[in-house]
């Protein structure tokens, strides 16, 4: 059970702490490789539970966990789920077995990327460290928490939120009023999850806070420029920094490398914010007397189109990507990717009238190959690249729309924007596994 995170004043943790560095002795100068096997298992479990935090698939945390095991001459497995891992070291004599769980979960790429290289460098670099420097160097790791500060965070929502409006169909307006109320909105989440403030009341605040602000600055513009009541269009845009895009896509990958347990629950905590959500955002039209609508037209042309749509997905995704805690080069090479797949994704809705579902598939495959790519040159974490890049094309409007009409016990149209939702949400992971089957040969069996 890890959480080294303080617990308010008068409220006693649920979660007790590991103190990892009971496993090891400061005075002891052996190397890991010749430590007892407590020892060496502490720091296995340990990179473990700390992947598993930083938001990574179970597939990704086990082939991390054998590395080490390998490395340390002893053998693992290990049972994976959102917030747990059970795991059995053993050495051909003895066996260890441990369980570990999670207070809470998010998305942390800077710290993927640490422990991903803190593993690939283990042979090198820690295989003849004591177990007491190893835990050192994972509390330096452990350390990093969020790059970014509540306000910068506001800031990357609004510029995502904002970007996403526009891919929608949305105008000045519509992204003015996203921009704003996706700041204020994950501002205030930021700051109550910072506090430790259970998932529900963080959703169900930081969308109402998003929501509000959309329409009063709305009504605002209205009064004062005169502006069309039709920009209330818009109004989910202002909650779509909620859709939890790391979850959605890693439960896919999973699934499809029979990790049945990690994305079985990976898929019931997405569609728990999802629909805590929108229930929460229809809850507040119904009192606000809004509708769903369609976004009034942009006059524009074709090629006007494809660079301001190239424009706003680099944007979008960049936004999303700094969300996830990804330095900012990291984040400019996630906005590359999802400027070509997303832009390549709608233009092939507009042009070729493929359906949703069909091109999404081909466009998170895109972002799949190139995510490859980018990542043999630059060595960042695959998964850091490739699901800030789609998220962008999740279909939070189309889901809002479902249990919109679901609410009003319009049955027909709510099962055709659910159903359209949920084609596009499966196609995307299926396009990142099929680009990843093609590019990694370790990932294309069933080991």
């Amino acid at each position: 059970m890890m959480n080294t995170l303080q617990a308010q004043p008068g409220i006693k943790k649920n979660h007790m702490d590991i103190l990892w560095h009971d496993y090891s002795d400061p005075n002891d100068t052996m190397p890991i490789i010749s430590a007892t096997l407590p020892a060496k298992a502490s720091v296995i479990g340990r990179v473990g539970i700390m992947m598993l935090a930083c938001g990574t698939g179970a597939w990704r945390v086990r082939s991390s966990m054998n590395t080490l095991s390998e490395l340390m001459d002893i053998t693992c497995t290990v049972d994976i789920g959102l917030m747990s891992i059970n795991y059995t070291c053993i050495d051909g004599n003895d066996s260890f077995s441990q369980s570990l769980c999670l207070t809470n979960t998010g998305v942390n790429t800077s710290q993927l990327n640490r422990l991903e290289k803190f593993v690939s460098n283990f042979s090198k670099n820690e295989r003849q460290q004591t177990c007491e420097q190893i835990h050192s160097a994972l509390d330096d790791i452990e350390k990093i928490h969020g790059l970014y500060s509540p306000l910068t965070l506001a800031a990357s929502a609004a510029l995502a939120c904002g970007a996403f409006t526009f891919l929608l169909g949305g105008g000045i307006v519509e992204m003015l009023c996203a921009f704003v109320g996706a700041g204020i909105g994950n501002y205030i989440r930021c700051k109550l999850s910072k506090h430790h403030f259970t998932l529900f009341l963080c959703i169900i605040a930081s969308v109402s806070a998003a929501c509000l602000s959309y329409t009063l600055l709305l009504k605002l513009l209205e009064v004062i420029f005169a502006v069309r009541l039709e920009h209330e269009a818009g109004y989910i845009c202002s909650m779509l920094f909620i859709i939890p895009g790391f979850p959605f896509i890693t439960s896919g990958i999973d699934l499809a490398k029979l990790d049945m347990r990690s994305g079985t629950e990976r898929l019931v905590y997405s569609l728990i914010i999802i629909t805590v959500a929108t229930m929460t955002a229809w809850i507040l039209a119904m009192s606000l007397g809004l509708q769903p609508m369609d976004f009034l037209p942009l006059n524009l042309v074709l090629w006007q189109w494809i660079l301001l749509r190239l424009l706003a997905s680099c944007c979008g995704v960049f936004g999303f990507s700094i969300m996830f805690n990804s330095p900012v080069r990291l984040a400019l090479a996630a906005g590359l990717i999802g400027a070509i797949s997303n832009t390549v994704r709608l233009e092939l809705i507009d042009l070729l009238a493929l359906p949703p579902a069909a091109a999404a598939f081909i466009g998170a495959f895109i972002a799949g190959l190139l995510a490859s790519t980018l990542k043999g040159l630059a060595g960042y974490p695959r998964i850091s690249l490739t699901v800030p890049s789609i998220v962008i094309m999740v279909p939070g409007l189309f889901l809002y729309k479902g249990f919109y009409n679901l609410g009003i016990m319009n049955l027909t149209a709510a099962a055709s924007w659910l159903a359209s939702a949920l084609l596009v949400i499966l196609a995307l992971p299926l396009g990142l596994i099929f680009a990843r089957i093609l590019t990694d040969k370790t990932f294309r069996y069933c080991t």
